[in-house]
This record gives structure tokens, C-alpha cells and sequence, in this order.
């Protein structure tokens, strides 16, 4: 991930369309695809879903390259992911 890119993405607009964009959609994923992760770049709304959030966002860099994503586990709130994503660390 190049850091200059980190520096000049405004993280907390990806966050908030991010969830407008996945709160409008849920319902077509959940509960069909719960517990699989999505990847949502924001500007082009495109969708990756994959098994783990590293599949996700393989698959969404490989059509976005200098892109930073809006990462969620379908099903689950953001405290829940962040707890997967921890303990799957560990």
C-alpha cells in the first residue's frame, strides 16, 4: 500500500459513503451472503465480496489500484468485524 496514498485519502468520507452505500444495498447480501466480507469503492460503487477481507480487497485492487476502500462483513456491525479482524490476527 503506498503511504502517500494513505495520507492524501480522506478516510472518514470513505467511511461515511461507505455505509451509505452498504446500508442501501444490506438487504440485497444479508442474509444470503452473511459472514463474507465487501470491499465498496466509493466513487464507482463497484462490489467485491470474498471469503476474507484480504480476498476483498485483492480483487477490488486489481480494478482500482490507487483506491483505499470501504471494507464490511456482511452481517455483522463494525464492532464485530473489528473483533473478527482482531482475533483473526492473533
Amino acid at each position: 500500500m503506498n503511504d502517500n496514498l494513505i495520507k492524501k485519502t480522506d478516510i472518514q468520507r470513505i467511511a461515511k459513503e461507505g455505509t451509505k452505500i452498504y446500508e442501501r444495498i444490506k438487504f440485497d447480501y444479508d442474509p444470503k451472503e452473511r459472514g463474507r466480507f465487501m470491499a465498496i469503492e466509493i466513487d464507482s460503487k463497484d462490489i467485491f465480496l470474498a471469503k476474507t477481507s484480504a480476498e476483498a480487497l485483492e480483487m477490488a485492487r486489481k480494478k482500482h489500484l490507487d483506491k483505499i476502500f470501504y471494507v464490511v462483513k456482511i452481517g455483522f456491525d463494525v464492532a464485530e468485524t473489528m473483533a473478527h479482524s482482531f482475533l483473526s490476527t492473533r
